[in-house]
């Protein structure tokens, strides 16, 4: 066997077993069955895993951007027009929430953590200086009082009506943003403060809220399923809410936006539970997109989150009473708001009935700057963007008994409304593409196997196409050169004599030309005589 032909061989056989074992743990996923069990194993909420640091200690930043309805035309309003707002922001807070007091608990399956959360003022994000810009808007404590004083009497209306006025209080106040952000001490509520101790003196919209948690968590750790990870068990030791009207409306649904399991889908729904909202809510897929140079899956709430009960009956629990619904675009949390008229949306009541639109002017929602999304890495589930927008509105109606209410139209009326974002930082972003290119080319190993043997197969079919033109040449050669023997054997020719004459010529033959037929002998040797 020639050296040529060893080679063919040779690469016949090494081409085979690449293909098939290539193949074969191509159809098999063999690769990508490892790395997604590797995966469900390493995510999970316990000392020893890799994701357990960065949720203990969150590395992104998060900021908290807060924008304020400054109310121009109050006395218009209050004689029955249309309120006109302007909206004032942002001012931007730095957002810390470490995990404190985190405690395993059944053997690990489940973690106990405290989430306390403070804030830092970052001038150089902000528009202005909160503590001297000042906001015009409505007066909360006056709409609670009046509000709770709806069921009353309308003497009993009407004399504390007299006595809010006489302390200078009105139904629109101007305050500093800092004031309104995290507390002044109010005159009604003074007073009340001390006929009920328990009422608070101070109000402000994140009053006592800087270095103080949302409550106790119990997590899920994801170590008996990984689709659990990162999940509520308890909220405030409570496994199910009491105050929406339905069975679902009270489920404590999904994790706390930090954190989902790996091997994200397109087609699955997220949940987050969100105790400032009181509820779950869930995302659906809307989008492939690319946050520094990490490609993510963005998820958001679809319209049907707070639809009108009419269009989405699902959430007619959220009617409280039952049956005392608003539209679509709006949620009433006065349930868990120590019944404040307290109603949360959208900013600018993005995705909201045009009703609510229609009744302010100054508001233009738009899906860039007013959406909620959230943007997952889709193998390890890690979020590597975020936006979470939410409104906070009052409603503001006639109440019997307090002149300054006797003109208004029923309206939700837009106070503030934040912005809460969050992006994975740059170094974290580095490790995060390392660990995907590293998982992209261990999970890819059998195609480059597939891709190696056709390359040795494309090299066998022209090893194999060589070797048949070497042989062609080679006999073309060879039949040449016979050729060339044959045609040169014939131009040496020697002719025998057949006659038994002697060879002298005869006298009449001698000048006779000779003739073909009397030769026969085509060999060179010497004539013989019979």
């Amino acid at each position: 066997m020639t050296r040529r032909s060893c080679a063919i061989y040779a690469t016949g056989i090494v081409c085979a077993h690449l293909l098939i074992v290539g193949i074969a743990l191509v159809v098999a996923q063999v690769f990508q069955t490892m790395i997604h069990s590797r995966l469900k194993k390493e995510i999970t909420l316990t000392e020893k895993s890799q994701v357990f640091e960065s949720w203990k200690n969150p590395p992104p930043p998060v900021y908290m951007e807060y924008y304020f309805f400054n109310v121009t035309n109050p006395e218009e309003f209050q004689a029955g027009g249309k309120a006109s707002v302007k909206q004032i922001g942002p001012y931007t807070y730095r957002e810390y929430r470490p995990r404190e007091n985190v405690t395993f608990l059944e053997n690990g399956t489940k973690v106990y953590a405290l989430n306390p959360k403070s804030f830092v003022f970052v001038p150089e994000k902000s528009v202005g200086d909160p503590e001297v810009d000042l906001i015009r808007t409505v007066n909360i404590p006056f709409v609670v009082v009046m509000n709770e004083l709806n069921s009353y009497s309308f003497f009993l209306r009407s004399f504390v009506s007299m006595y809010m006025r006489s302390l200078g209080v009105e139904l629109f106040i101007t305050r500093t943003v800092h004031e309104f952000l995290w507390g002044f001490k109010d005159p009604i509520l003074t007073k009340i403060h001390s006929m009920k101790p328990d009422v608070d003196e101070y109000f402000g919209l994140m009053w006592k809220k800087n270095g103080t948690h949302e409550g106790e968590f119990v997590f899920h750790t994801g170590e008996e399923n990984y689709l659990d990870y990162g999940k509520i068990d308890t909220w405030n030791g409570l496994r199910q809410m009491s105050w929406w009207s339905s069975n679902q409306s009270n489920m404590i649904n999904g994790t706390d936006g930090a954190v989902f399991h790996p091997l994200i889908n397109r087609n699955e729904l997220l949940y987050i539970f969100a105790a400032d909202l009181c509820r779950s809510i869930h995302l659906a897929y809307v989008d492939d997109v690319e946050v520094k140079g990490i490609q993510a899956y963005r998820f958001a709430p679809p319209s049907d989150v707070l639809m009108s009960p009419t269009d989405n009956p699902t959430n007619a629990g959220f009617c409280v009473p039952a049956g005392d619904c608003l539209g679509t675009g709006v949620l009433k949390v006065s349930v868990c708001r120590q019944g404040a008229p307290i109603v949360v949306s959208f900013p600018h009541f993005y995705q909201a009935d045009p009703m609510y639109i229609n009744a302010i002017d100054g508001l233009s929602p738009n899906k860039e700057e007013h959406e909620t999304y959230l943007d997952l890495q889709p193998t390890t589930g890690v979020p590597i963007r975020a936006c979470k927008r939410a409104q906070l509105n009052i409603i503001l109606k006639r109440v019997q008994g307090f002149p300054a209410t006797k003109f208004l139209n029923h309206t939700i009326f837009p106070i503030m409304f934040v912005n809460e974002t969050a992006t994975i930082d740059d170094e974290s972003a580095t490790k995060m593409r390392t660990l995907l290119l590293i998982l992209t080319l261990v999970s890819n190993f059998p195609v480059l196997i597939v891709g190696m043997g056709i390359i040795l197969l494309l090299v066998l079919l022209f090893l194999l196409c060589r070797n048949r033109q070497k042989k062609n040449e080679v006999k073309r050669i060879d039949f040449t050169e016979a050729f060339h023997s044959f045609t040169t054997a014939k131009d040496d020719t020697a002719y025998t004599q057949v006659s038994g004459k002697p060879d002298e010529p005869s006298e009449t033959t001698a000048n006779q030309p000779s003739k073909n037929g009397s030769y026969i002998a085509m060999s060179p040797v010497e004539a013989q005589k019979c």
